[in-house]
Formats: C-alpha cells, sequence, structure tokens
C-alpha cells in the first residue's frame, strides 16, 4: 500500500508540474505575440507613403554615381583608414581610367595580358563606392589576405614558373650567369636611388623598407616584387606590382633601343657557337645544389628559390609528369587569377594616387634600364676574355622576365643579321636573371627585415 501511495503521489506531483510549465509557455508565447503585435502597430504609425519621385531620390542615394557626385566626410575603406574626399569621387574616376588603360595594353596591345587583365579588374572592383569588396569580409579582402599578405600566392607562382624552367643553357655555358648577376645592378642601384632621392629631394619620403621593396622592380620580376613588398611595403604593394609587371609587359619597347646604343652592328652580328649537349643527370643535380647553397648561405631566399627548384626539380626528375604538368597549367594558371585580384585590390585610389607612385614608377623604370644596360656591358667585357666569341646582346636578357627577354635578344641579333639566332644562348642569362633576383630579394630581406 505504501509503494501505491508513494506511486499515486509522484504522479501527481509530476502532472501539476508539467501543467504549470505548458502555462508558462503559452503565457510567455502571449507576451512576445503581444511584443510582436506592437512592434507592428508602431510600424504603420510611424510609416510614411512616399510618391515615386521620392523613391527614385532614395534609390539614388544608394547608388555609386551618388557616392562619387556626394562624397562625405569620415568615409573609411576596407581597412578601416578615411577615405578623402578627394579619394571618393575625383580619384575614383581616375582610377577607373588607369584600369581602362591597363585593359586597353592587355588587350589590343598583348602586354603581359595574363597579369594585367586580372590587376586591372581588381582594380576596378577595388574602387566601386559602398560595395566595400576590400574589407576583410569582401571578396578581394578575402583574396588578398589568402595569398598576398602571407606572400604565398608568388612562391605558388614560383613554384611553376620552376616547373616550365630549363637549366640546360645555363648549364651549358655556365659563364652566362655573370650576365644574370650583372643584370641585378638594377636592383641594387635603384635602391640607392630610391633613398638618395627622398633624402636629399624632398620630393617623396621613402624609408629604406620601402626603397628596399621599390628595388626589386630593376629585375623585371613580378612574382619576386610581390613578394618583397608584402614583406617590407605592403602599403605599397599595388604601385609596385604594377610597375614590375608593366614593364615586364614594355621589354620589347624599353629594351632594343639600349641595346643598340651600347652595341655596335658588328657586335650585334656575332654568332655564338652551339652549345654542348647537358646531360639528364646535371638537370636533376642542379635544383638540389642551388636550394643547399641557399640553405647554408643565404636562408632569407629559401622561400623563393625553395618553390622554385622543387618546381624544377619535380619536372627534371621524369617521375612525377602529372604533378609537374599540374604545376605549369591548372595551379600557375588559377593563382595567376588570385595574385592579380588580390593585386589590383592595393588599387585604390587613396592609396595608389599618391606623389610615392610616381617616384615608383621613374625609379622602376631607371632600375630596369640600368639591370638592361649592366647586362649588355658585361657581355662586352666578356667578349674580350672568351675564347668563344659572344653577342652582348643577349646581356639584356640577364633580368628575370623568362621568356620575353630572350626573345628580344634574339629579335634584335636576326635583324642585324638574318638567320643569327641567339634564343638557347639568351635563355642561360636569362634563367640566372630569375635565380639573381630571388638571391638579390633574400638578401634585400636579411638586411632590412
Amino acid at each position: 500500500m505504501k509503494i501505491k501511495h508513494l506511486l499515486l503521489s509522484v504522479f501527481f506531483a509530476f502532472a501539476f508540474l508539467s501543467s504549470a510549465a505548458t502555462a508558462s509557455e503559452h503565457e510567455t508565447t502571449a507576451k512576445q505575440f503581444k511584443t510582436q503585435q506592437e512592434l507592428i502597430a508602431e510600424e504603420k504609425a510611424t510609416y510614411k507613403e512616399k510618391s515615386v519621385g521620392e523613391l527614385i531620390v532614395s534609390f539614388f542615394h544608394t547608388t555609386g554615381l551618388n557616392a562619387i557626385i556626394n562624397p562625405k566626410e569620415g568615409v573609411k575603406n576596407g581597412q578601416g583608414q578615411e577615405v578623402s574626399l578627394f579619394a571618393q569621387s575625383w580619384g575614383r574616376v581616375i582610377m577607373f581610367i588607369i584600369v581602362f588603360i591597363l585593359f586597353y595594353l592587355a588587350i589590343a596591345k598583348g602586354f603581359e595580358p595574363l597579369l594585367l587583365l586580372p590587376i586591372a579588374f581588381g582594380g576596378l572592383l577595388a574602387n566601386i563606392p559602398i560595395a566595400n569588396m576590400t574589407g576583410p569580409h569582401g571578396m578581394l579582402g578575402i583574396i588578398y589576405n589568402m595569398g598576398i599578405a602571407n606572400e604565398f600566392f608568388p612562391l605558388l607562382i614560383f613554384m611553376g614558373v620552376g616547373a616550365m624552367t630549363d637549366f640546360g643553357p645555363l648549364l651549358a655555358n655556365p659563364k652566362t650567369a655573370l650576365l644574370g648577376g650583372a643584370a641585378q645592378f638594377g636592383i641594387f642601384g635603384s635602391l640607392v636611388g630610391a633613398a638618395a632621392l627622398s633624402q636629399y629631394t624632398g620630393m617623396v619620403d621613402f624609408t629604406m623598407k620601402q626603397s628596399a621593396a621599390i628595388s626589386i622592380i630593376g629585375g623585371a620580376d613580378g612574382p619576386t616584387s610581390i613578394f618583397i613588398a608584402s614583406a617590407l611595403a605592403p602599403e605599397m604593394l599595388g604601385a609596385i606590382a604594377v610597375a614590375a609587371y608593366s614593364y615586364m609587359a614594355l621589354v620589347p619597347v624599353i629594351q632594343p633601343p639600349i641595346m643598340k646604343a651600347l652595341t655596335t652592328e658588328e657586335e650585334r652580328k656575332i654568332v655564338m657557337k652551339t652549345s654542348r649537349k647537358v646531360h639528364r643527370l646535371e638537370k636533376l643535380v642542379f635544383p638540389i645544389v642551388v636550394i643547399m647553397m641557399i640553405a647554408l648561405v643565404l636562408p632569407d631566399a629559401a622561400p623563393l628559390m625553395g618553390a622554385f627548384a622543387f618546381g624544377n626539380f619535380a619536372k627534371e626528375s621524369g617521375v612525377v609528369d602529372r604533378l609537374s604538368n599540374e604545376m605549369q597549367n591548372s595551379l600557375i594558371n588559377v593563382v595567376t587569377i588570385f595574385l592579380g585580384f588580390g593585386v589590383g585590390m592595393t588599387l585604390q585610389a587613396d592609396k595608389f594616387l599618391v606623389a610615392e607612385t610616381l617616384g615608383i614608377m621613374v625609379i622602376g623604370l631607371l632600375a630596369f634600364a640600368a639591370g638592361t644596360a649592366a647586362g649588355v656591358l658585361m657581355a662586352k667585357i666578356m667578349n674580350k676574355f672568351s675564347k668563344e666569341p659572344i653577342n652582348p646582346l643577349i646581356g639584356s636578357a640577364g633580368v628575370s622576365a623568362v621568356p620575353m627577354a630572350a626573345r628580344v635578344s634574339s629579335r634584335v641579333g636576326s635583324e642585324a643579321k638574318p638567320g643569327n639566332i641567339l634564343l638557347m644562348h639568351a635563355m642561360g642569362p636569362n634563367v640566372a636573371g630569375v635565380i639573381g633576383s630571388a638571391v638579390a630579394a633574400g638578401v634585400l630581406l636579411s638586411i632590412f627585415k
């Protein structure tokens, strides 16, 4: 009996508690419903019907055209920095014009379209008002943080370049490496020039880190320029990247006059002997030797040279063709799109339209011209002491614009003497220039990081 009484007591207690909880829930729901009804009533009371004209005016206030025509104080960019009235209005218009010029150069003139086109389109998106695509959660901001801010995309590009590079011409004629090294004079010369321009003219105010980031333009190496700028001067990344790729694209325009001014007709007609055949084992060992030397002497260059050496080693091994083909095609193509958009994000009016940008463009042009001239002059000196003749034109290929600079050297040579093919000879210093610019980047990082 006692057990029955206990069970009945528990049952009635449970039923009572359930009823109380249900009543409480109904009461809460009623309160919520009441609150919602009150809110709806308040909205109806405060709502004011608008005419068609008023709706059009209200819509216009949300447009980008209104943001450009009527800039406001206190507007901030995606990084939380206040944007000037000029940058919000005429600055955006000027950047749109610059973007359209880049489109023209990429499409109509064929100047480095693979990168200039996505960079320009990224710049177009970055200057759209209100959309805030450069913010941490915007498309461009996500891409930038994903691979530019951490310097990852340039390394992937270098991996693909390594997989497409043939060290055979360099190994067949190792002394042409001196031409690649001489062409790096433009990098260190422009470092001194940028620092001097800042210190003595007062036109710009570059720090040593910024000067070092600008100087790498002299090597005509886009990925390395982005890598260095991301590490040393991210605020100048857009101008540095555009300058580097613009001058790479303008190699056929800038280099020939310099090459012809520094050489005679007879020198341009020099025919070089066919290089020896390079053994496969030499090509396989070379990237390992390079990366071991980097590991022992200049570890700061290891990221760039490590990616470059791996791509080349995978290609020359002959056992991972799938990986090598992927690096040469799909990987480098996808990363090129992201790299272009990430760089384009930095082409915002408030960042690009400053006096420093003009200084970067001028210094970059002088640095590139100096690198070209130094390579040609070194080739002329080597030709005086070499048993086998060296055409000085191949010295201009010491800059890192692969393989365009080598093609320009061969073209100028064939113009002087039809049938004189210098392409494979010029590829030696051209490949050496890629290594040289990466080493120069490592030196700059080790000094200024």
